[in-house]
């Protein structure tokens, strides 16, 4: 038996010896990890976006972590100091990398805000890159403007989906902590953001499985390889009809699709039916299925599993046919190790844990069926967890899209967090936790500024 060493020349001794005989001390050299994401080569493309009048407008590529980006960046005349950095949603798996502006540009400039955008440096589901990039050029804005103005007073960020998510996780401890580029944001606006990356998937993941489950489907081993295959199928074994606009679920399978549904992304809720029948989000999650639990490469190893999960489409005690369906659905282990912390650097999926020290304000649409409203409950009770709950300030908008929301929507809402950061004062948000509040058919009426199509106006204020 060896002795402990007892004195720092020993200890140094001891590692030397290791470091010149790895086998020696029962070590091997580390493999560095690679992932099919690694390997993939984009083109940014500049963007076409014409200057407006009062503000001076910059583009051009920027050094970005998997490559070179597109940036966009527009600084109006009388500007205030403050950069508002914008982030984009996702952009599919093409090659080319492309940029534009906030919805709310005009806006912006008018209120003497200057703003930031970056294509990143690479597409796919990469949110690593949308925080590295989109922080390298916020430190890069007086490089870029040609020196022309002093440095910014204040960072603020904005984003929508999978910009929502760049935006939630560019405030966290963690991102802050372990970013290679580091921005201090004042505040953050995410929305119709994933506020939880382990949920979003796993809710594709659960919804194809059990799709391909009540349709006579079910697969028995994970990935199913055949599901895009046989997805014409489960759409018809559950659907009376999948062209137009709008689906309509039957009345048998389609209608317990529709209720699992339903209780896995936030519970009943004014606008679900109407987001639950949008054909387009739902070929947007029904085209996840199959899928090996990697994010097409961005992990390296399988992040989705059911475990645990009860599926139901019943209220009250679970009845015989829920028994049976849960116990004959596949279950799947996700890997533990696939979105492990990183030495040098983030998580390949940057994570949203709720550890934050600014001002955050969220917008959500009711019917969003893509990224669900479930994930304002997630981030609201990891607030909670780790003592930000009031940090946060979270909408709830009567729309059954993904990122349905009006310019008026956004501007409140810009306007609210801006006057919160300065001030102090909180502004006022909705409860997204209590089951009664959320299910009343006023819900969302508070912040809903424009009546959308097939949605319920809400009762005239007195």
């Amino acid at each position: 038996m060896f002795a402990r060493p007892t004195t720092t020349a020993a200890r140094a001794l001891a590692a030397l010896a290791c470091g010149l005989a790895l086998a020696a001390c029962g070590q091997t050299t580390p493999v560095a990890e690679t992932r099919a994401h690694d390997g993939r080569t984009f083109t940014p493309v500049e963007a076409t976006t014409a200057p407006i009048a009062g503000a001076t407008l910059y583009k051009g590529q920027h050094a970005g972590i998997q490559g070179q980006a597109s940036y966009l960046i527009e600084v109006p005349d009388n500007w205030n100091g403050t950069l508002v950095m914008y982030t984009h949603g996702y952009r599919g798996t093409g090659k080319e990398l492309t940029v534009d502006p906030p919805s709310i540009r005009q806006y912006l400039i008018s209120q003497g805000y200057a703003w930031a955008a970056s294509s990143y440096s690479a597409n796919y589901y990469d949110v690593r890159a949308g925080v590295e990039d989109t922080n390298a050029l916020a430190l890069a804005f007086g490089q870029l403007t040609g020196g022309r103005y002093p440095a910014p007073g204040k960072y603020l960020i904005m984003g929508f989906s999978m910009g929502g998510h760049v935006a939630g996780a560019a405030v966290e401890k963690e991102t802050l902590a372990t970013a290679r580029n580091k921005v201090s944001y004042a505040a953050a606006l995410p929305m119709c953001g994933v506020m939880d990356e382990e949920y979003e998937f796993r809710w594709l993941g659960d919804y194809t499985l059990a799709a391909a489950q009540l349709a006579g489907f079910g697969p028995r081993t994970f990935p199913q390889s055949d599901y895009q295959t046989l997805l014409p199928d489960i759409k018809a074994a559950l659907f009376d009809s999948t062209s137009g606009t709008l689906w309509q679920e039957n009345a048998v399978q389609g209608a317990k699709l529709r209720e699992i549904a339903r209780n896995l992304t936030g519970g009943d809720r004014p606008v679900f039916n109407l987001g639950f029948r949008v054909g387009s989000l739902q070929n947007a999650v029904f085209g996840t299925g199959g899928s090996d639990g990697t994010l097409s490469g961005i992990l390296n190893k399988n992040l989705y599993g059911n475990e645990g999960v009860t599926y139901r489409w019943t209220t009250g005690d679970i009845t015989p046919a829920e028994v049976a369906f849960n116990a004959s659905i596949l279950r799947v282990k996700a890997d533990p190790e696939a979105n492990r912390a990183r030495q040098g650097g983030l998580r390949w999926l940057p994570r949203v844990n709720g550890e934050f020290s600014v001002p955050v304000l969220t917008l959500h649409t009711l019917g969003d069926f893509y990224v669900p409203f479930a994930h304002e409950q997630r981030y609201r009770l990891a607030a909670q967890a780790s003592g930000n709950g009031d940090r946060l300030v979270q909408r709830a908008i009567r729309a059954p899209g993904h990122c349905d929301f009006t310019g008026p929507e956004i501007v409140e809402a810009f306007g609210d967090l801006v006057r919160w950061e300065q001030t102090g004062q909180k502004p006022a948000g909705d409860d997204v936790l209590t089951p009664a509040v959320v299910a009343d058919p006023a819900y969302g009426c508070r912040f809903t500024r424009g009546v959308r199509a097939g949605v319920e106006a809400c009762p005239a204020t007195p």
